[in-house]
């Protein structure tokens, strides 16, 4: 996949989930807060603003961000034995 389709993709995807995790603030059946955390962590890779933010959130509530830390190493390891990639040691 070429770099800009990439991005393309990576945008989409992470608004997408802003905008679920918008609606999930209103309506009682999604998780609204976090739709929103999922959407900024993808966000983060291409907007400044988003990885500004995420790291305030970090701060401010740090177990939440251990157990996010070793939620993205476990859906790594998920995403490389998906591929069929070797994981990194």
């Amino acid at each position: 996949m070429n770099a800009y389709a990439k991005r393309v993709l990576i945008l989409i995807v992470g608004w997408g989930f802003i905008l679920l995790g918008i609606a999930g603030l209103f309506l009682p059946i999604l998780q609204g807060v976090l739709f929103l955390v999922i959407g900024l962590i993808i966000l983060s890779s291409e907007y400044v603003w988003a990885h500004h933010l995420l790291a305030r959130l970090r701060k401010h509530f740090p177990k939440i961000s251990r157990i996010a830390d070793e939620a993205a190493v476990k859906a790594g390891n998920w995403l490389r034995r998906l591929s069929g990639q070797r994981q990194a040691d």
